[in-house]
């Protein structure tokens, strides 16, 4: 056993709606010592969905203790929906059909009643985009992480903290109404940001443009790159509607940086370019506008910020900048 694993190691786990990501952190945050994936299988029910998160969460635990001859020091859990960060709840998570599942409990029963931590599955990847990645040189500590993917989340970072909101729900830019009247969003309004700026917005929109029913957004990013004039109609509409979106969430929340994420921020320049020319054109003279910035931390920022809680866990009063 190597004096680099003196100081222990902690389980964090990445639950999503078609994989789970899991991985054992030591001191090092940024550098995990093992990683795993594993199909969700959420098309087999939401109880095979969490008796798949046991036992996938059994064998991280299983493999550490075998490694290191010792088990981890807690775990950090993050998941998408309506989190309960105190009672250690699942309270509503659509795409897994969970509805005030008890995780935190049935986790730490199955890992020999290990000390294991909540998380929202956005909230906590502006976390470790707040420690490790793009947001650290946020002086302020005031930031945005805005995850463009299958919808648009938002992380609200307010100086030491991740807003949770007075129920759980801080953060829902998608839901914001850029298009009053416009197409039927999941949520039942018309209009949502979501509905527009999103990477499966844009990937519906492409494949209709284009003709290709296989067709996705990175397929449409470099197309745009290549200029293709339709490309560009799609990608300007989905450009001109996050900044409606982003505009309003600078007005209301003031922050000195927006980080970008989520599958349509790989698009990288193709989408931050414009989306600044975009901002800059509709800001008014009582606005800041922020600095825009690519995630750094890719898919990694989920497990790894499961990691920061569950080192938050195992050392609660060393310090460690903005928690969730």
């Amino acid at each position: 056993m190597t004096t680099d694993h003196d100081d222990g190691y902690v389980l964090a786990l990445d639950i999503g709606g078609t994989c789970l990501k899991g991985a054992l952190i030591g001191t090092d945050r940024r550098r995990p010592r093992h990683e795993a994936r594993r199909p969700t299988r959420r098309d087999a029910g939401p109880d095979a969905v969490v008796e798949g998160v046991l036992g996938f969460a059994r064998e991280l635990y299983d493999t550490g203790r075998d490694r290191w001859g010792a088990p981890p020091l807690a775990a950090g859990v993050v998941l998408p929906g309506v989190v309960d960060e105190t009672t250690g709840t699942a309270v509503y998570a659509a795409n897994l059909d969970w509805r005030d599942l008890p995780l935190r409990r049935l986790l730490s029963d199955a890992l020999d009643g290990l000390d294991v931590r909540l998380g929202h599955d956005v909230r906590t990847a502006g976390l470790a985009e707040a420690r490790l990645g793009a947001a650290a040189g946020a002086g302020s500590g005031r930031f945005l992480f805005v995850a463009l993917g299958t919808g648009i989340a938002c992380a609200i970072g307010t100086g030491g903290g991740m807003e949770h909101g007075a129920h759980g729900g801080a953060g829902e830019l998608g839901h914001i109404i850029v298009r009053p009247g416009g197409d039927r969003c999941g949520c039942g309004q018309r209009g949502c940001l979501e509905t527009l700026a999103s990477a499966a917005a844009v990937t519906r929109a492409w494949a209709a443009a284009c003709g290709d029913p296989a067709a996705t957004a990175a397929d449409c990013a470099r197309a745009v790159a290549a200029g293709d004039p339709a490309a560009r109609a799609v990608w300007r509409r989905a450009v001109d509607a996050l900044a409606d979106g982003l505009l309003t969430g600078i007005s209301l929340l003031d922050p000195e940086i927006v980080v970008i994420g989520g599958g349509l921020g790989e698009a990288g320049d193709t989408l931050l370019s414009p989306l600044r020319t975009a901002l800059t054109d509709r800001a008014v003279a009582f606005h800041r506008l922020p600095e825009l910035l690519p995630a750094a931390l890719g898919d990694a920022a989920g497990r790894l910020g499961a990691g920061l809680l569950a080192w938050d866990a195992a050392l609660p009063h060393a310090p460690k900048g903005p928690t969730p």
